[in-house]
């Protein structure tokens, strides 16, 4: 099966010398809308337009990216795919089984991408050894943000521990004080599972079970507890939870609503955005326990015909993994950049202590992918797991049958 069509740096050349072909041109799907993700995508688009390319935008809502990749789906059935999509993960693998992406490897031999990249960050941009998507950042998901006036006027220190985080959010309640800013959308709940499971089973139990999907770790007494913090955090969100997406619960914490949100460093993107400043307006740490989730933003390009949209793919790759991108890229967008070598002295304190723990993580084992925003497992066991967890999250049931029905999803999503 042909499962890249290849595009080269050389075309570069053949555009820009010719007269009848027009200037790298790229459609690029992505679903960065909010305010710290559309400010950040904007650089790609001004770099791409100063380097002599044609960007057409393809925004599609929804900060999972779902609705990104029912599009997405659409388009490469109807033999009109998008030049670039915002794809990560195991998804990327699953495209390139389907023999519709392109192969960059030129790119990223020209470039020298494999002396900038974390090894663990480039095994997902290759494809059976070949280079077929570009890296654009390191996020970390398990964060906890909070508004630092309320915390300063209740006595509250940041939690270190789910059971200080659950006197936190109990002494919150009687002061009339929302303790979790949260969206009831499935992919929120999930971010906010994976993140428990995390700091009650800790780094090993988190393989086992998010990445191994080792059945006795998905029915142990550990997971059991898992489900019980989670019902404790169902307590700690306000009634209208339902349907907010997670930009609109970042602005609960920052308008003074609520005092805690568990979201990536995305979020702190709409902190800066709003003009707030760390350690001042809000404070960042990691959840409890230890470990580190990593989400990798990037960019797959896929099968298109025409030089013109073939040049738009090796511009747009090299300059996504450039270091001057990668830098303003990642200063708006609250992440940290996938090369080792961008300097971070113009970070806040928030990304570099990302930079930190990521460093200190890898080397003892704990630097893991996130099961909630696609990087640790395929669609269908993610989705399975995130059904149960969402189901659990909406309704009174108990964390013995939430242990039960999760064994039972993850055998059935074979």
């Amino acid at each position: 099966m042909k499962r890249f069509a290849f595009a080269t740096v050389s075309t570069l050349a053949v555009v820009a010398g010719s007269s009848v072909l027009a200037g790298p041109q790229a459609e690029v799907l992505h679903w960065w809308t909010s305010g710290g993700e559309a400010k950040s995508v904007a650089v790609l688009q001004e770099e791409f337009a100063s380097n002599g390319g044609t960007w057409t935008d393809m925004p599609v809502a929804g900060g999972g990216g779902d609705a990104a990749m029912t599009a997405l789906r659409a388009r490469v059935l109807s033999g009109n795919a998008p030049t670039a999509v915002q794809l990560k993960g195991p998804a990327i693998q699953e495209w390139y089984e389907e023999g519709v992406l392109a192969d960059i490897s030129s790119v990223a031999e020209a470039e020298g991408w494999a002396d900038v990249l974390p090894a663990s960050i480039a095994g997902h941009m290759m494809c059976e050894g070949a280079w077929c998507a570009a890296p654009v950042n390191v996020h970390r998901v398990d964060w906890i943000w909070a508004n630092a006036d309320i915390l300063a006027a209740n006595g509250i220190e940041m939690p270190t521990t789910w059971d200080e985080f659950n006197a936190a959010a109990v002494k919150l309640m009687d002061a009339g004080v929302i303790p979790l800013a949260h969206g009831g959308q499935s992919w929120q709940d999930a971010t906010v599972f994976e993140a428990v499971l995390l700091g009650i089973g800790g780094p090993e139990f988190y393989q086992k079970a998010l990445v191994d999907l080792d059945p006795e770790a998905l029915t142990s007494d550990t997971m059991v507890q898992v489900f019980d913090q989670m019902r404790l955090m169902r307590g700690y969100v306000d009634e209208n939870f339902s349907g907010r997406d997670w930009n609109l619960a970042t602005a609960m914490v920052m308008n003074g609503e609520a005092a805690f949100q568990i979201m990536g460093d995305w979020a702190k993107g709409e902190f800066l955005a709003a003009g707030k400043t760390p350690s001042e307006d809000f404070l960042c740490a990691s959840t409890p326990g230890d470990g580190y989730l990593y989400n990798v933003d990037s960019f797959a390009m896929f099968d298109v015909d025409g030089e013109d949209k073939k040049a738009g793919q090796d511009l747009l790759a090299k300059l996504i993994v450039a270091p001057n991108f990668q830098k303003v890229f990642n200063l708006n967008k609250g992440s940290i950049p996938a090369r080792t070598d961008v300097a971070l002295d113009d970070f806040d304190i928030c990304a570099n202590l990302s930079a930190e723990e990521m460093g200190s993580t890898s080397a003892a084992g704990s630097l893991l992918p996130s099961y909630a925003h696609g990087m640790a497992l395929r669609g269908s066991q993610s989705g399975a797991i995130t059904d149960v967890v969402t189901a659990h999250f909406n309704s009174d049931m108990s964390s013995a049958d939430a242990v039960q029905q999760l064994a039972d999803a993850v055998a059935n999503s074979y």
